[in-house]
């Protein structure tokens, strides 16, 4: 991965964030709730807490969602700033990536 340029690096840490089912089912359960929650998410996901320990740091290493902790409690919203910048890199790839009039 060393010879790839350092914006395909950190554009490729966003979209490993969004590679797997249970991760994209935070997000939307994040942002159907439209605040943070405070307790277990795993209530809300066919998955043990372990699992979802593990797409949540994730998705907090992606920058993708903000967690704080509050004694044993754990906070969880989206993080809008950057989100919002996810939003523009993949409508940039994909721009780039148009097929518009491919002959294969």
């Amino acid at each position: 991965m060393e010879s790839f340029a350092e914006d395909l690096k950190k554009k490729s840490v966003l979209f490993k964030a969004l590679a797997h089912p249970a991760r994209l089912a935070i997000l939307l359960y994040l942002a159907r709730i439209k605040t943070c929650i405070t307790g277990d998410i795993a209530e809300e996901l066919p998955l043990s807490r372990t699992t979802v320990n593990q797409h949540l740091k994730e998705l907090r290493d992606a920058g993708l969602i903000k967690g704080t902790i509050d004694g044993v409690r754990k906070n969880y919203c989206l993080n809008p700033v950057e989100i919002s910048r996810m939003r523009s890199i993949l409508d940039e790839v994909m721009q780039k990536i148009d097929t518009g009039e491919s002959h294969c």
